[in-house]
């Protein structure tokens, strides 16, 4: 039997992560209800012990934690529209894919029903939920993430980022930036490598490897944007301005398309056109940042 002590929770959207959620939920002992717009999605929770809605604020109505890992802002705000009048009192953790600017319509939208809302972003694929591998931020208030941060966790672990209900997608979409970059240039390296007879599985281990080592030189890089301090880097701009051209030649002579380090070298020949060819590689962030 679950714990008279844990709160019931309301998971609003049973896709692939809505149902992994769900599942954690039952897994730690939450007394959980479930909705989504096709019930049948709901068979295999509802045989482990989750109670099926017929409708989103029956499913609301059950407890004080509502956790909305719904497709997009749409989604969401459709779904709103009909748990509006059962929300007072509750709190609404939206894990849509959004952005800021939704997040604060949503905050100010949830809070004129007398709820407390937390934005959401899931850094984690289905098979990580419940799990270190993957992990959540959030934003929005402070209350909330306060007193659910136990259940929170039951997702995955919970970093909070402030009261401000965008912070959580601005540092979503930062992390993604990051991804993209990394998996572009993978696929970038696996068409040069193609020509040659190297498979991309076979090729991965050792991009793997080169990204963990690159992983490991991120707090020097913090460090020098950080400090603005760029005089004693070890990888500079002028012998990466080299490498990037080497690659972008062999790229243009092999016909696969440099578009992907284009705007790096754009950024490496401006900072040595400014004189600072002997600084590190992270001053590159001086041209990044806002002005």
């Amino acid at each position: 039997m679950p714990e008279q002590s844990k709160p019931h929770v309301a998971v609003l959207g049973l896709g692939r992560m809505g149902t992994a959620i769900a599942a954690a939920f039952l897994d730690a002992g939450y007394p959980t209800s479930v909705w989504n717009r096709t019930a049948g999605r709901a068979d295999a929770l509802v045989a482990r012990g989750a109670i099926l809605a017929s409708t989103a604020a029956e499913a609301v109505e059950a407890g004080p934690l509502v956790i909305a890992p719904l497709l997009d802002h749409d989604a969401v705000r459709q779904t709103l529209g009909s748990i509006e009048r059962v929300l007072p009192g509750r709190t609404l953790v939206n894990l849509a894919n959004s952005s800021p600017e939704h997040a604060g319509e949503l905050a100010e939208r949830v809070a004129g029903r007398g709820a407390d809302y937390l934005d959401g972003a899931m850094m984690a694929l289905p098979e990580t939920v419940a799990t270190q591998d993957g992990f959540f931020l959030y934003s929005g208030s402070e209350r909330a993430f306060t007193s659910y941060r136990r259940e929170l966790e039951v997702m995955a672990p919970a970093h909070y980022f402030g009261t401000d209900p965008g912070a959580a997608e601005v540092h979503d979409l930062a992390l993604l930036g990051t991804g993209y970059a990394a998996l572009t240039g993978f696929l970038h390296a696996a068409a040069l490598l193609e020509p040659v007879g190297t498979a991309p599985a076979e090729f991965a281990p050792l991009a793997a490897r080169w990204l963990r080592g690159m992983a490991d030189f991120l707090p020097e890089l913090a460090r020098e944007a950080g400090s603005g301090s760029y005089a004693d880097g070890v990888s500079t701009v002028d012998l990466n301005r080299a490498g990037v051209d080497s690659l972008i030649r062999l790229s243009r002579n092999s016909g696969v398309a440099a578009d992907v380090h284009e705007p790096l070298k754009a950024l490496l020949d401006e900072r040595a056109a400014d004189g600072h060819g002997d600084d590190s590689f992270s001053s590159v962030f001086e041209l990044l940042k806002a002005r």
